[in-house]
């Protein structure tokens, strides 16, 4: 029974393996398959008959006559794998030739823009004609560079902000910045210039101090105004107004910090005793990039320290033997070194105007210093801080239209790549085949952003490293102590990556080099190698080059977001006074040690 059953299995099975056969669907499978063979056939025959066939790209070399059959297939194979190969390496070589092109394409724009922007930097007179022939390209296609300051448009500004209006009020000193106050529908608007004038009737802020009163020195905002009060009286002829005159120190070793250092007590010495302070010669700038009445003067730098007014009448009355039995005028002979240097910090300010008064402000300073984990509640020598803080701020208040260039230069040599770079990423890949002109600026552009700083790689941390022979007078540490505190400060700000380093010694620049995930920015200059005194350095280097990278270096310091240096530096010193009137208190303060004087 089960043997009949498996019979009439197998006959289901065979007419239903028949009917699919016999099917149109399966005949063509059938007959596809069979012709694929006889394809397959052909083709192999073909390529062992013939020396060399190219399909697809893909190049197949000859195969010898004399091949076994059992190995003809293998060897084919392996020969069309091993042209594949060579293809795919030729492809990654043309690959890597283009990026090789395209950046080469991309570093020759970035150089043409670099330096087309060091050109119109250094050369503001260069002719059409001549810049077109030299970079290939108009002076109008060229896009604006973010990293420098418009020096003229900024020594206007700042000159109607430096001076009484002719009726004696105050400079327009209101909560509008820059040239949003030249803007014309505000000064058509009878509210806003009601507003604007009581502002500046009730002497509102000097616009030269960042930040709030949180941000800075206790006071910092109303001490400077009443500097600036005090050094520019309404009426310089006015018999009760004494001036106090001084030349900058030059006593051989003093270096610059020392010199600024000595000012800062001399116009402490002015405020208490009621005198404008004047200052006179200034050997550091008696060199030939100090033009004009600027020669000799810190107004080749900065803004000078009072009006034009008040220095002509200064001199004029050092020629009157009455003005100095008077006491109308004295110098800083009549006064010592002590008084200098260590004198008391003046707590109010007198002038005809009003009686303002300080205190102690100092007292009360945030504790925002740190040395060797700590940090610095209170020292010894606070109020000398403090005012020195003031004093310096208010002296350096205005950049003057040379050490505007200055700062463009160094910023140009530094970052100019990186914002080549930034910039034309901006522009169509076909510049400057493709000009991309913009004769015309909007009110945004010309009233708003034309008050914002220029570019810098930010967050940047500034680095003074002080060694050589300022050995006799604080503890020198090595370079790597610095780099350890700035990895300190990159552990709580992990996108800080750049350093802007200001130091006299070479070995400190070659070091760099051991830390290659930083970028380090300096000014290039020659540098001292091998202890020898900053005199002779200084001497080395020439009096323009000795004087114009130390206060670059300086300036870069205050604009950086953090610091790190030594406090028992002057220079550092001073620094750090800059950065806490300048809205950069909570940035705290890093230094290798202490003043030698805390």
């Amino acid at each position: 029974m089960e043997a009949l059953n498996q019979k009439s299995l197998e006959r289901v099975v065979s007419q239903r393996a028949l009917q699919m056969g016999s099917s149109f669907p399966c005949q063509i499978c059938v007959v596809g398959f069979l012709c694929g063979v006889c394809l397959t056939s052909l083709f192999l025959a073909a390529l062992t008959s013939f020396g060399s066939f190219q399909f697809g790209g893909i190049s197949f070399s000859s195969i010898s006559m004399g091949t076994p059959p059992g190995n003809s297939s293998s060897e084919i194979i392996n020969d069309v794998t091993s042209t594949d190969c060579k293809f795919k390496l030729k492809e990654t070589e043309r690959r890597v030739d283009s990026c090789r092109n395209e950046r080469e394409a991309e570093d020759e724009r970035v150089s043409l823009l670099y330096s087309a922007w060091g050109a119109l930097l250094t050369e503001s007179v260069i002719e059409e004609r001549e810049f077109s022939k030299r970079f290939g390209l108009e002076r109008s296609s060229v896009p604006n560079a973010p990293h420098f300051e418009d020096c003229k448009l900024s020594a206007r500004v700042n000159t109607r902000l430096d001076a009484r209006s002719e009726n004696g009020d105050f400079p327009p000193w209101t909560s509008w910045k820059g040239l949003l106050d030249t803007y014309p529908a505000s000064a058509a608007n009878e509210q806003i210039k009601h507003f604007r004038h009581r502002a500046i009737s009730e002497g509102a802020y000097p616009p030269w101090i960042t930040g709030s009163d949180e941000e800075n020195y206790p006071l910092t905002r109303k001490v400077q105004r009443d500097l600036w009060v005090h050094q520019h009286p309404s009426n310089c002829s006015d018999p009760n107004v004494r001036f106090l005159v001084a030349d900058w120190e030059r006593l051989p070793g003093f270096g610059i910090g020392a010199q600024i250092a000595g000012m800062c007590g001399l116009l402490a010495i002015a405020i208490t005793e009621k005198r404008v302070l004047v200052t006179s010669y200034f050997n550091r700038a008696d060199h030939d990039g100090c033009k004009g009445s600027s020669r000799s003067s810190w107004s080749c730098y900065f803004f000078p320290e009072t009006s034009q007014e008040c220095r002509d009448r200064a001199f004029q009355l050092m020629g009157s033997k009455e003005a100095w039995e008077k006491g109308m005028i004295i110098t800083k002979d009549n006064y010592s070194s002590k008084a200098i240097w260590a004198g008391r910090t003046p707590r109010q300010v007198i002038t005809c105007l009003t009686n303002l008064v300080w205190g102690e402000p100092w007292s009360y300073l945030q504790p925002t210093t740190e040395i060797n984990g700590s940090l610095i509640a209170y020292h010894r020598k606070m109020d000398r801080r403090w005012w020195r803080a003031q004093a310096v701020r208010y002296l350096m208040r205005f950049h003057s239209d040379y050490m505007c260039g200055l700062m463009n230069d160094a910023r140009h040599a530094a970052f100019g790549k990186e914002a080549a770079k930034m910039v034309l990423a901006s522009l169509p890949r076909e510049w400057p085949k493709v000009e991309v002109t913009s004769n015309s600026r909007s009110d945004i552009e010309e009233f708003v952003w034309s008050s914002h700083k220029p570019w810098i790689p930010r967050p940047l941390l500034s680095m003074h490293v002080r060694m050589g022979d300022k050995a006799c007078e604080m503890k020198v540490v090595e370079f790597k102590e610095y780099v350890h505190l700035a990895g300190r400060v990159r552990k709580q700000f992990p996108h800080l990556n750049s350093i802007w380093l200001s130091t006299e010694m070479q070995k400190v620049v070659d070091k760099t080099k051991q830390y290659p995930h930083w970028n380090f920015y300096y000014t290039n200059v020659t540098r001292q190698v091998g202890n020898i005194t900053m005199a002779k350095y200084e001497a080395s280097l020439g009096r323009k080059t000795s004087t114009n990278y130390p206060l670059v270096n300086f300036l870069m310091a205050t604009e950086a977001d953090f610091f790190i240096g030594a406090l028992g530096s002057t220079w550092c010193f001073l620094i750090d006074g800059m950065r806490n009137t300048g809205g950069k208190v909570m940035a705290g303060y890093l230094s290798v040690n202490k003043d030698r004087f805390w």
